[in-house]
């Protein structure tokens, strides 16, 4: 194992030995209080426009005791709390965005979104 202080070196923060004024003290400009806001105009977003986000759908959930679960097989079915015909939940990234309804689009399955969540109110969820 190293020594961090090879024989004869100050610790470290300690002043150097030596009656010699080897250093000094640096100096900096203040930073400004603009809350870091970039100067100048206009936030740029456009970076993130290219950002991928997990877009995900819920149709519903169920509590079971391990019990249950473990004697699940096939064929078995789980009773969800959502009603048929219930809107499903659509996430981005795990934060709800919208309520849609199932379609089908060449032969995939797709999502018809029938409400969004304003934008005010996903930034409220946030906090």
């Amino acid at each position: 194992m190293s020594n961090p202080n090879p024989a004869g070196a100050p610790p470290a923060g300690a002043p150097p030995q030596g009656g010699g004024n080897d250093y000094a003290r640096a100096s900096f400009q203040p930073l400004p209080n603009d809350g870091g806001k970039p100067t100048g105009g206009e936030l740029n977003l456009d970076v993130l426009l290219d950002v991928a986000v997990s877009l995900s759908l819920e149709v519903g959930r169920a509590r079971l005791p391990i019990r249950t679960l473990l004697q699940l097989n096939q064929g078995s079915v789980v009773e969800l709390e959502r009603a048929a015909g219930e809107p499903l939940d659509v996430y981005a990234n795990g934060t709800l965005i919208a309520h849609g309804e199932v379609v089908v689009v060449n032969e995939k399955f797709g999502v018809r979104l029938i409400d969004v969540v304003s934008p005010a109110e996903r930034i409220r969820k946030l906090r």
